[in-house]
């Protein structure tokens, strides 16, 4: 019996170690990846999904452990028939552990898919408002370049096309876009 228990509660001991190792490594991974594919996000905090999701498995391992030392201290004390039941109960125990280890692990890979997501369409709004920010600042330059010959009459406009070697027909807008359209180039 104290064999047994003993092992018992080492299996719980190291099964706790475990959790706590992997929830750790899980954490930081999660941070790695963040940062290294979308630096310029601002940072999703996990550590609370992680800890929640580690609560629950430490309660899950307490909770076996718990039962497990019970139905230990009962077993020595049993025999025969009642064994027999107490064994099978055993069985069941392990059972919903198994039970709520995959739940467990669904519950994570949920979060994993959710934080993902969430990434994805951060990374994709940043991209849209760099393309918009691209296109206002295309315009501005476009506007600034205008401004320089604005006010100019269309002869002064043709003689800086014809400096240039440019066509000098069409009307003073087209003149202007025209010299516009070569500064960019």
């Amino acid at each position: 019996m104290t064999n047994t228990t003993e092992r018992s509660r080492a299996a719980a001991s190291q099964s706790a170690g475990t959790v706590e190792k992997i929830a750790d490594v899980w954490t930081q991974g999660s941070r790695k990846l963040t940062d290294r594919m979308l630096p310029g996000l601002p940072q999703i905090d996990l550590v609370p999904v992680v800890e929640r999701y580690f609560e629950f498995v430490q309660r899950t391992v307490d909770i076996s452990r718990d039962l497990t030392l019970k139905w230990a201290e009962a077993a020595g004390t049993l025999s025969g028939a009642v064994r027999e039941q107490a064994e099978s109960v055993g069985g069941l125990v392990r059972g919903q552990a198994e039970s709520a280890r995959d739940f467990a692990h669904e519950q994570a890979g949920k979060a994993e898919r959710a934080v993902r997501e969430q990434a994805e369409q951060a990374e994709k709004e940043l991209a849209r408002e760099a393309r918009k920010a691209e296109r206002e600042q295309a315009r501005h330059a476009h506007e600034k370049a205008r401004e320089r010959y604005e006010g100019l009459t269309k002869a002064e406009l043709s003689d800086l096309l014809d400096k240039r070697d440019l066509p000098k027909t069409g009307n003073a807008d087209e003149l202007v876009e025209r010299l516009v359209e070569a500064d960019s180039k």
